[in-house]
């Protein structure tokens, strides 16, 4: 694209809208946000697309949001009027422009004759995914920028399956996207007009009430719960987003009554303003909930992300202060304290499987392996799990217990289909539960996986590079990586490496296998113990981000090795 004249084309626009036309002005002579804005169109990534709040087509807009509306309009059409009839459930979160963005969404699907049900507020994304299949829906969209700084916003697409478009599915909707050459000359209808005529429903408790009584089914001890719920003391944060919303009402629907509510951040604020981040894989996300906690004596302290499909975990260590857990931590407590219940009640099928993503630490294969089910993995996106959960149910090979990432998303139970802050928040709460009737807190419990499977220490680098030259250089540090082969890393020896790009492995030996799984840029490192270090560039956001995961015979010995190895690395990406 010429970023010039695609500049030029949105000043002309006599009825650009007027907060985007002083923001153009605003921005008159700064060649390198125009250009960064205006130089491309925005992409679907692992999650659709997510970007700054700003006018152009590199950006989040009522326009850019349009042609992506556009585009699923078409895709829905080309199923046929049934399609058009099922239609599309949208949901939203806190952010500026959520609402906006939703109804603009619904405004381009009603000129095609889709319907779209519209939540009348905010509502948590794993609710839009267990509405897509609850209403039958063809098709459903959230618009959120999940854990991200309150100048983003971003907008998903999910199919009639209640998980997020897979591959297929997403490519004949970019497809549709890329035939638009005039981001201005996507219609809209009458919102009103559109009511009246059936086209557009707005939704409030139709779908909560259905979704409250499915969570129940997380609970594996509902005797445990219901009896002595009341005896752990959880401190609650949604950080200014839609998980306290359903996420006390679910709690305590199970026996959870002693909750305490972190008042300040249970109002929805688009700035997040008592945060530096809302990202509860983050311990200064906690600060607050900290102050709460240690006030209350609490057991446990949870937290949410702004669209609630992600669990943050802070628990009291040895010293007695609290601690943030890592979500590859978080997910081998709640894999383990299920498989162990599951089994203990003779419930664990023969082909139980559990699901993980392929940059989540293998603590949870052993678990997994120890227990008698099968870990599979797959590519980064909970859309891969959910893939792998309709694969299990059209021909019946395995039964899903678990699935997770380690970016602190989780699922317990496949009514929705996408990773789920209100799931995890019943499953953990039970964790910690049984832990404290055995006079013991998650870090102990933490501390008894470690010692039966061995220390895991994981780590993850995360290096934003912004604007087309970022881009270009993440491009860059891929190809480095794949054109030079490693052989050793801070004094370790590699023993094969995983190029998800090409579909191979290749070993030491100079032996190569090939990789059953969909192409991905995604470079994976294992080291002769069965350590690895990865690199992945972000679907989503402009930035490479490198994982870390050793295994050692102590906690000493593998956080030295992963100083040695993530130091080396990080030398290596600088060059």
């Amino acid at each position: 694209m010429n970023w010039e004249a695609e500049y030029r084309k949105w000043l002309d626009q006599s009825n650009l809208d007027e907060k985007l036309r002083k923001q153009l002005d605003a921005e008159a002579g700064n060649d390198k946000v125009l250009e960064d804005s205006f130089y491309r169109n925005m992409e679907f990534g692992t999650a659709g697309m997510r970007g700054v709040l700003e006018p152009g087509t590199n950006r989040m807009n009522i326009y850019t949001i349009r042609k992506a509306s556009e585009g699923l309009a078409r895709f829905v059409g080309e199923n046929g009027s049934e399609a058009k009839q099922r239609g599309v459930v949208i949901a939203y979160d806190p952010r500026y422009m959520s609402q906006e963005f939703a109804y603009e969404s619904a405004a381009v699907l009603g000129k095609h004759g889709v319907k779209s049900y519209v939540f009348e507020a905010l509502r948590p994304t794993p609710e839009l995914s267990f509405a897509v299949r609850f209403l039958n829906c063809f098709s459903g969209i959230v618009i959120t920028a999940s854990h991200n700084p309150p100048e983003y916003n971003g907008y998903k697409i999910y199919g009639e399956d209640g998980g997020q478009m897979p591959p297929r599915g997403a490519d004949a909707v970019t497809a549709y996207i890329d035939e638009i050459e005039d981001i201005f000359s996507v219609e809209t209808a009458d919102l009103e007009m559109l009511k009246a005529e059936g086209l557009l429903e707005v939704i409030s408790e139709k779908v909560d009430k259905p979704y409250l009584k499915k969570l129940k089914e997380v609970i594996v001890n509902k005797k445990l719960t219901e009896e002595k719920g009341e005896d752990l003391k959880i401190v609650f944060t949604p950080l200014h987003g839609t998980g306290g919303i359903l996420g006390v009402p679910a709690l305590k629907s199970v026996g959870f009554k002693n909750i305490i509510k972190v008042e300040e951040q249970f109002i929805n604020d688009p700035d997040f303003s008592t945060v530096k981040s809302p990202n509860p894989e983050n311990r200064e996300a906690f600060e607050l909930a900290i102050e709460y906690g240690e006030k209350h004596n609490a057991d446990i302290l949870v937290g949410t992300d702004p669209d609630a499909d992600r669990l943050g975990v802070a628990v009291r260590m040895k010293s007695g202060k609290f601690d943030v857990l890592s979500g590859n931590q978080i997910g081998a407590l709640i894999l383990n304290y299920l498989l162990k219940q599951k089994k203990a009640q003779g419930e664990l099928p023969a082909n139980a499987a559990v699901l993980k993503s392929i940059v989540t630490s293998d603590l949870g294969r052993d678990i997994a392996e120890f227990y008698g089910a099968q870990m599979i993995d797959v590519l980064t996106g909970f859309k891969f799990i959910a893939e792998q959960i309709k694969q299990f149910e059209a021909t019946g090979s395995h039964t899903f217990e678990f699935g997770y990432e380690e970016s602190n998303g989780y699922m317990v139970k496949s009514f929705t289909r996408d990773k789920d802050a209100i799931q995890a928040v019943l499953a953990i709460s039970e964790v910690a539960l049984d832990a404290k009737e055995r006079g013991l807190t998650l870090f102990d419990e933490l501390e008894e996986l470690y010692k039966q499977f061995g220390y895991y220490k994981e780590d993850l680098v995360s290096l934003t590079m912004s604007g087309k030259d970022g881009s270009e250089r993440i491009k860059q540090l891929m190809a480095n990586f794949r054109a030079e082969p490693r052989v050793s890393i801070g004094g370790e020896v590699i023993a094969k490496t995983e190029d998800y790009l090409r579909s191979e492995t290749v070993f030491a030996s100079g032996e190569t296998a090939p990789i059953e799984l969909p192409r991905a840029d995604v470079l994976k490192f294992y080291l002769d113990d069965g350590s690895w270090f990865a690199l992945r560039p972000s679907g989503t956001e402009p930035k490479i981000k490198f994982y870390f995961s050793i295994k050692g015979e102590t906690a000493e010995e593998s956080n030295a090795k992963l100083e040695r190895v993530r130091s080396a690395l990080l030398e290596q990406v600088e060059q």
